[in-house]
């Protein structure tokens, strides 16, 4: 008999299903290379409607032994993305059965899995406590020459999530692309300011040991040159090109998670608290499972460190709701027009229900999130 635990963590071990269909398509090349895809997007949606909503709440003062078999998935992640991206990086090289779009496609679908899964547990581990976990997260961010992610996460989306200074809040309105240009040419300034400022509070100047970007650097130059002694120029480039569609879902992931939504401008720089109702959330129970409950994003921003066996999750009553996991809506999120039309009723009703006095929300373009009739 399983151990109770363990079963009830088994679920969250689908990310484990990345492997098969990477390693057929890389033996196999062709309509293979189409398997990996087909089970993030397609199977994921399917097996949503089959599995329907999960809408329990855990208690939350479980003990962290109970957690175990929960954790460990994202403990050992880093390993298995490591075998898989060098290995593949290795195979591609020594084979040489692949034609260039196989290989390229090979390594697109491989950051399908970099960034879908090895930064959702990446954001997992860096808001926990622990040392280990953070270097983890760490190392999974730098294996995507992201790094800078966690500056600009922890120190900038959580405290101004849903206001004009946080750039992964996207606008209503705001197609994915533009605002996906907008994060890669922002984002890392953004996050250097956030650690520099942090580092003149304790009187240290921005280039001092302690800042974290040079850690960030370090980490990445040492994945670029493990892929230039396994692959050569070609194991560099293919390394970047995954990097870069891992970002690229990371990004779509973000933008579906605060479409629209706002907190309202109080004056003088202050904003109300950050509130269920600023996130967008999905039941759905099995991409829950991919995704280890990332999908419970509000009670994420209401309490950062909480692990995500443990998360809470909302009734419409309470939060917006998505119709479709975040592997089908990120699908919708590339084709903006499509998405607008899906999204923007949604964002509209959200603001008749949760904010009736404001009629003119044009103030969040000029820079600053509206205020209630008659607020002073």
């Amino acid at each position: 008999m399983l151990n109770p635990s363990f079963a009830a963590a088994l679920p969250f071990w689908l990310s484990l299903g990345f492997i098969p269909p990477l390693l057929l398509g890389a033996a196999w090349g062709g309509w293979w290379l189409l398997l990996t895809p087909a089970y993030s997007f397609a199977f994921m949606t399917l097996l949503d409607a089959i599995t329907g909503k999960n809408t329990d709440n855990p208690d939350t003062e479980s003990s962290p032994d109970r957690l175990f078999w929960y954790r460990l998935i994202t403990l050992v992640w880093l390993p298995i993305q490591a075998l898989m991206v060098f290995g593949l990086i290795y195979w591609v090289g020594g084979t040489g059965h692949l034609a260039i779009w196989e290989v390229l496609v090979l390594f697109y679908v491989l950051g399908i899995m970099t960034g879908g899964i090895g930064i959702t547990y990446a954001h997992e581990l860096m808001h926990q406590k622990s040392a280990l976990e953070r270097w983890l997260g760490d190392l999974l961010m730098a294996s995507v020459l992201y790094s800078h992610f966690r500056s600009e996460h922890l120190r900038v989306h959580h405290l101004w999530v849903g206001t004009p200074r946080d750039l992964v809040s996207a606008r209503y309105n705001q197609g994915f692309w533009r605002f996906f240009l907008r994060i890669l040419t922002l984002g890392p300034g953004s996050a250097w300011r956030a650690e520099t400022v942090m580092l003149a509070r304790a009187g240290k100047p921005a280039w001092h040991q302690s800042n974290p970007f040079w850690r960030y650097g370090a980490l990445q130059l040492a994945f670029v040159l493990l892929a230039y002694a396994i692959g050569g120029a070609m194991g560099v480039g293919l390394f970047a090109f995954q990097a870069l569609v891992a970002v690229l879902h990371l990004e779509l992931t973000n933008y579906v998670e605060h479409y629209g939504l706002s907190r309202l401008h109080l004056g003088d720089g202050r904003y109300e608290p950050v509130r269920p109702h600023h996130s967008w959330n999905a039941a759905h129970a099995a991409s829950n499972w991919l995704l280890i409950n990332l999908q419970r994003h509000s009670d994420h921003h209401f309490k950062p460190d909480r692990r995500f066996p443990l998360l809470q999750t909302y009734d419409r009553q309470e939060a917006p709701q998505l119709p479709l996991g975040y592997p089908a809506m990120v699908v919708v999120a590339a084709i903006p027009p499509l998405w607008r039309r899906l999204m923007n009723p949604r964002v509209r009703a959200w603001r008749r229900r949760f904010y009736p006095d404001i009629t003119d929300w044009s103030a969040y373009k000029a820079g600053t999130t509206p205020r209630p009739r008659g607020a002073g």
